[in-house]
C-alpha cells in the first residue's frame, strides 16, 4: 500500500489516461446506437451499456495486475535470484504485494467511479444484498487473474521476452472477459462457450452481479456463477503452482 501511494503522479496520470478512455468509448456506442435506429440493442440501452462499460474499466484498473512486466524486468537484471533465495514462498510474496495495490486502486478509482455513476444516474444500482456478492466475486476474480497472469509470466522463464506475450494476453482476457464489450453483444454460440471460460469470471461475473442483471439475484444463477468462479480459483492455481515448480530449473538470468 505505502508503494502505491508513493507513487501519486502514475496514479495522477492513469486516472487521466481512463477519463480519455472512456470519453471515446462513450462516442463510439452512442455512434453504434444511432447507427442501429433503436434505443434497445442486445437487451441494453446506452445508459445501460455506458455503466456496464464504466465500472468494466474502473474494475479492470482495479484487478490489473503488472506481475508479467516485472517478473521480465526481474529474469532480465537477475533480481529474481535475490527473491527466491529470500524464506518466502515468491507466490505468496507476489499475490499479497500486488493485493495491497488492489486495496489502494479500489479506494482511489473503483470506489470513486461507482459513487459518482450512482449519482449521475440517481441511484440505478441497487444497494443491498448484491454489495456482499459483489466483494466475494471481486476477491474471486482477484486470484482468478492473479493466477493468468502468473502462469503467462512463468512462461517468460522460458521465451525471455514478454512484450508480444503479454499484449496478446491482455488482448484475449479483455475480450473474452466483457470489459471491451459486455456479453450480450456476442453472438449466441460464442457466448455459450465465453461464459464458462475464466475470462469472464474476472470482469462480466462480478459486474452482472453488482447490477444485478437477471439471472444474478439470489438464485441458481446466482451460485452457478460463485461454483464457476471458485473452481476455476482452484483449478489456476493449481496449474499455476505445478507450472512454476516445474519451470524454476529452467531459470537462467544474467549471471546466474
Amino acid at each position: 500500500m505505502m508503494e502505491k501511494l508513493h507513487y501519486r503522479l502514475g496514479t495522477f496520470v492513469t486516472l487521466f489516461g481512463n477519463l480519455i478512455y472512456l470519453v471515446l468509448i462513450y462516442f463510439l456506442w452512442k455512434a453504434i446506437y444511432a447507427s442501429s435506429g433503436r434505443d434497445l440493442v442486445n437487451g441494453m440501452t446506452l445508459n445501460d451499456t455506458m455503466i456496464y462499460l464504466v465500472l468494466a474499466t474502473a474494475l479492470f484498473n482495479f484487478l490489473e495486475v503488472f506481475l508479467v512486466w516485472d517478473m521480465s524486468r526481474d529474469i532480465q537484471s537477475g533480481t529474481i535470484i535475490l527473491k527466491l533465495l529470500k524464506p518466502m514462498n515468491f507466490r505468496s510474496y507476489s499475490f499479497w504485494s500486488y493485493f495491497g495495490e488492489n486495496v489502494m486502486s479500489f479506494f482511489l478509482t473503483f470506489l470513486p467511479t461507482f459513487i459518482i455513476i450512482n449519482i449521475l444516474t440517481h441511484g440505478s444500482i441497487a444497494l443491498g444484498i448484491n454489495l456482499l456478492f459483489f466483494i466475494i466475486s471481486v476477491v474471486m476474480a482477484l486470484i482468478i487473474n492473479f493466477s493468468i497472469d502468473m502462469i503467462v509470466a512463468t512462461i517468460c522463464l522460458y521465451t525471455e521476452s514478454t512484450w508480444g506475450l503479454n499484449i496478446v494476453k491482455e488482448c484475449i482476457v479483455l475480450l473474452l472477459s466483457g470489459a471491451s464489450i459486455p456479453l450480450a453483444f456476442f453472438p449466441e454460440s460464442l457466448r455459450s462457450i465465453v461464459q464458462y471460460l475464466p475470462f469472464r469470471c474476472i470482469y462480466d461475473t462480478p459486474l452482472s452481479v453488482l447490477l444485478q442483471k437477471p439471472g444474478y439475484t439470489f438464485g441458481s444463477g446466482l451460485f452457478f456463477s460463485f461454483m464457476l468462479q471458485f473452481a476455476w480459483c482452484v483449478a489456476l492455481t493449481g496449474i499455476g503452482c505445478v507450472f512454476w515448480s516445474l519451470s524454476l530449473k529452467k531459470i537462467a538470468v544474467n549471471g546466474g
